[in-house]
């Protein structure tokens, strides 16, 4: 009787009402998993009122994570008024402190949180650092995937890249329109206990 009246309930809101109704339950849970490095929950979107998110994924062991640490910086000051940028770190067996000492060496500058239950890698989608995941100002996820094509596999890179996903998803989201690839994987390193 119960599950009958959940799904008539269900369909007589209009669909928008159904989308948030769906998705709200998962921006819940990055705050139930997600930690700053001083062991606060956190969640990013509730951080984000209005603006766009936009999460990166990271590995300190990662080789190709830390050379993107200039355009990342360059990107969050370039939108810094509309756009929330966080690094996110979901390695389970990641410390505050390596993580700070991490951020110093490559002066990151942007808020940094720990994912260790992937609550965040989970609604982002993401499956390899570095990727990213961007969500528009309704909290729907727009891209997942590279930053751009800089780097052809884990040990080779272009002299500098010929497409910015990540850019030109930030711009669709600003704008309201769609973008034009929604999934782009990366080249990186894959993260470990995905379920």
């Amino acid at each position: 009787m119960r599950r009958h009246r959940t799904s008539f309930v269900t369909r007589s809101l209009p669909a928008s009402m159904m989308l948030v109704c769906l998705f709200l339950p998962s921006v819940v849970q990055a705050q139930q998993g997600a930690f700053d490095l001083n062991g606060a929950p956190i969640n990013p979107f509730a951080a984000s009122s209005g603006k766009v998110v936009v999460l990166i994924f990271l590995r300190r062991d990662c080789p190709i994570c830390g050379r993107y640490a200039p355009a990342i910086e360059q990107m969050s000051n370039h939108y810094q008024h509309e756009v929330n940028f966080f690094l996110v770190y979901p390695d389970k067996t990641e410390t505050p402190q390596a993580v700070r000492k991490y951020l110093q060496d490559y002066g990151y500058t942007l808020p940094a949180l720990l994912d260790p239950e992937h609550a965040l890698v989970k609604l982002g989608r993401v499956q390899i650092t570095p990727e990213v995941a961007v969500f528009d100002r309704s909290r729907h996820l727009v891209y997942d995937g590279r930053i751009d094509n800089w780097y052809v596999d884990l040990y080779r890179s272009r002299p500098s890249p010929t497409t910015h996903e990540l850019d030109d998803a930030i711009q669709a989201a600003l704008s309201g329109k769609p973008v034009s690839k929604s999934e782009v994987r990366g080249v990186g390193c894959y993260l470990s206990d995905l379920e």
